[in-house]
């Protein structure tokens, strides 16, 4: 049950509502690769325009370092965002300042201004009050609908609630309630898939959802350290040496919950043309070869414990899916989800890339859209982005 104010709460007319969105999508060449999350905003931008509200739109893109970066602009967005709503979608080349100022000021009910990129400026990670201040001016309420960075302090996600009343987008509301209803109340039996490349992201999560799981399957770059911990030879694969103490302490912890790789596919180099073979997980890795994908032994394990699961929660790659000889295991796995009777929750990430470039995603109960932030909600931490939000 999700206990923050929404849209569905607010007087809206004649308002100027500042919303921010995740509009951190890939771009390649000043073109936008994959849409998804400005996709995912549309329901709440369309039902705020509806209300007779206009919008301030503002999101990060990119990792910029507080100072302009020209690649890193929002520009492309407004203009794929305006063919998505079917709407003109004004842009300011400046997140504050006189000229989102002047744009902000300009709009009448019904109309939408994205500004430019809130990392562009040093003091939006800092949640520096002065600069928070000065975005919410551009508003009369604010809304949040970004949970990609609800998991993050800043001053476009948590500092403009000082300023402004806040309330909840579609959005973030359906993210926290799907999760929410996942980890508050699992049905059983519940499986939990963990990949991706480094266990230390992931210590906390991996001891809640021991707690909580029936089983937890592990790949990725991180089953490897698991693996170490055990005491295979793992060879020129990905292994945190500072995290195997806590991983033997896992593995304790989790017993026969826990199913790691039984076996790998390795490869000669780290390349898309490198020598390749399967390996049993237990007769270690060759030297000079590293492990960079789940086997088909593996896969069959890994299928047979989803067997009348009724929840699933995955999040992190089986391998190095982005290069097509180690991106089986992930593959693999998403059709055996997208078969699946359960509720499927897929965090976000690499996960939902995966998900998508497979064309499962209409096959899954939720695909996240963000990474982090469901981590951090699947760890039990507080996010400061919702935190912040009025109570209902």
């Amino acid at each position: 049950m999700f206990k923050k104010k929404t849209i569905r709460d607010i007087d809206l007319k004649g308002k100027r509502a500042l919303v921010r969105v995740d509009f951190n999508v890939p771009l390649k060449d000043g073109v936008i690769t994959d849409d998804t999350r400005i996709r995912a905003a549309l329901p709440t931008i369309q039902y705020l325009v509806e209300q007779g509200a206009s919008c301030v739109l503002c999101s990060h893109l990119g990792r910029p370092k507080g100072k302009p970066s020209p690649e890193l602009s929002l520009q492309p967005v407004a203009a794929r965002l305006s063919e998505l709503i079917g709407k003109p979608v004004a842009f300011a080349a400046d997140t504050i300042g006189p000229q989102a100022h002047a744009a902000a000021e300009k709009l009448q009910p019904g109309e939408i201004l994205l500004v430019e990129n809130t990392r562009f400026h040093a003091e939006e990670k800092k949640n520096d009050p002065a600069f928070a201040k000065e975005l919410a001016s551009l508003g009369d309420t604010f809304v949040n609908d970004a949970f990609g960075t609800a998991h993050r302090a800043h001053a476009s996600t948590v500092g403009v609630t000082d300023y402004l009343p806040a309330a909840a987008g579609f959005l973030l509301e359906k993210e926290i309630e799907y999760l929410g209803d996942a980890l508050d109340d699992p049905a059983h039996p519940f499986v939990a898939i963990l990949g991706g490349a480094k266990i230390s992201d992931k210590i906390g999560v991996v001891e809640r959802l021991l707690q909580m799981a029936d089983r937890l399957l592990i790949g990725g770059g991180m089953a490897n350290t698991f693996l170490a911990a055990k005491g295979y030879e793992m060879a020129e694969s990905l292994v945190e040496d500072d995290a195997i103490e806590t991983a033997k302490g896992l593995l304790e912890k989790g017993g026969d919950a826990l199913l790691l790789p039984t076996d790998l596919v390795i490869a000669d180099a780290f390349s898309v043309d490198a020598n390749t073979r399967i390996v049993k997980s237990a007769d270690g890795v060759d030297a000079g070869w590293r492990a960079l994908d789940i086997g088909p032994a593996t896969l069959d394990v890994f299928r047979t414990a989803l067997d009348g699961a009724k929840l699933v929660v995955w999040n992190g790659p089986m391998g190095v899916f982005e290069m097509e000889p180690f991106a089986v295991g992930t593959y693999k796995l998403a059709e055996a989800l997208a078969e699946s009777d359960a509720v499927t929750i897929i965090g976000g990430g690499d996960s939902a890339a995966a998900i998508r470039k497979a064309g499962l995603e209409d096959r899954i109960s939720h695909v996240s859209t963000g990474g982090g932030a469901s981590l951090e909600f699947l760890e039990g931490k507080t996010l400061p982005g919702v935190a912040a939000l009025a109570d209902c």
